[in-house]
């Protein structure tokens, strides 16, 4: 029974609201009015905004593509900002008061790599000299990377275009050993030409010595014939001169024997000079076999040096073959490097540098003071404040009424 007394009814509330309705309404009236006063008083402050666009550049991938990185996160670089990191340049740049100095705010626009500052100040004008400021400290520091980077960038494309000049010269090379190895070539084949036309002069003067030859067996056939005659002549004379003598001793003539012996030796002399002919010819067909021997022997040579000629015109041309596939190799790889320029280019060519978005822009209207949001909250607080004490200045009195 005695938990159910104490127990605040509705009725209660509406009661000690009622009951103390000046000390809620009054005070709370006062702070909505002075909040109301201050909020007038105040000087309006606007919001100054810039947005940057970080250093960026390509960065090439494991599949071999090139995609854009920032040369900072975003996100670092608006925790520097809000770190108050750049306050004390900027102060110094523009000879501003650091205890004084309006609270820069960063954040990055969600699924972008921008970055959006803000301040709120009552000049204008200095905020935007203080977020003007800030971008070109922001640029200095980003744009020192971004040389960097292009630096390198050059010094591949230098190294690269060495390499073309280079490959360049080590072609012209190749075609000069090319023309070197080709006029090699038409040496030896004038030199097969000319052993050929030599050998070709050679076979006439063989067939020239054999049909030689051929008149030599003839005449030695002759001759061993004409002397067979001269010699069957000569044993008949014999005959006859011996048929002379033995009818001699029986009476015969002396003139008949003197002319047998005349004729045995005429026919004699002339035997010996059919050999000696028959030697001379004999002879003269050794030397004719010997030199169509010799002959032959200047042509198998010769067919050898052809040959020969042959086999190193041969590899000179594969060995020619082989430079022009180096040659075409060299030029493949002149190709790629020249591709790799042309990427590398691309890739200085999409480096940008730290640059503004958004120039330094004001808003329409004051950002602070909010006056109907200061009145809204200064009524809330104290009605809930002066509400409180009411009831506890009724708890109080209750309890002193007590017995």
């Amino acid at each position: 029974m005695d938990n159910y007394e104490d127990e605040i009814e509705l009725m209660d509330y509406l009661n000690v609201f009622w009951k103390r309705k000046w000390l809620i309404i009054l005070p709370t009236l006062f702070c909505v009015i002075a909040a109301g006063v201050i909020s007038f008083l105040l000087p309006p402050k606007w919001e100054v905004d810039a947005i940057i666009q970080p250093s960026k550049f390509l960065v090439q991938t494991e599949q071999g593509q090139f995609e854009e990185v920032v040369v900072v996160d975003p996100k670092q670089i608006a925790g520097q900002i809000n770190q108050a990191s750049y306050n004390h340049l900027i102060a110094a740049e523009l000879n501003l008061n650091l205890t004084s100095f309006p609270k820069l705010k960063a954040e990055n626009l969600r699924d972008t790599n921008l970055v959006r500052i803000s301040l709120k100040e009552q000049d204008v004008q200095k905020a935007k000299l203080i977020l003007t400021s800030l971008f070109n400290h922001l640029k200095r520091d980003l744009d020192k990377k971004i040389d960097v980077e292009i630096k390198g960038v050059d010094t591949k494309i230098s190294i690269n275009e060495n390499l073309i000049k280079h490959k360049e010269l080590l072609i012209k090379d190749r075609l000069n050993e090319i023309k070197i190895k080709e006029n090699e070539i038409k040496s030896k084949e004038i030199d097969i030409k000319s052993k050929e036309i030599e050998k070709t002069k050679l076979t006439q003067e063989i067939q020239s010595i054999e049909k030689k030859l051929i008149i030599s067996k003839a005449r030695i056939t002759s001759i061993l014939e004409e002397m067979k005659a001269v010699k069957k002549r000569i044993d008949e004379l014999e005959n006859d001169q011996r048929k002379a003598l033995a009818e001699k001793k029986e009476g015969g003539e002396a003139l008949s024997l003197l002319l047998y012996s005349n004729e045995v030796q005429n026919n004699l002399r002339y035997y010996n000079t059919l050999d000696e002919k028959l030697s001379t010819e004999k002879i003269a067909q050794e030397n004719l076999s010997l030199l169509i021997k010799t002959k032959n022997e200047e042509i198998k040579q010769m067919d050898t040096q052809i040959e020969k000629h042959r086999t190193e015109i041969n590899t000179i041309k594969a060995q020619i073959d082989e430079i022009k596939n180096e040659i075409q190799k060299i030029k493949n790889e002149i190709e790629n490097v020249k591709d790799q320029i042309g990427l590398l280019k691309e890739k200085k060519g999409r480096i940008d540098y730290a640059q503004l978005i958004k120039e330094p822009t004001s808003s329409l209207y004051p950002v602070s003071p909010r006056k109907k949001l200061n009145v809204l909250i200064a009524g809330i607080l104290g009605l809930m404040i002066f509400t409180i004490l009411a009831f506890f200045l009724e708890y109080v009195e209750k309890h002193k009424a007590k017995p």
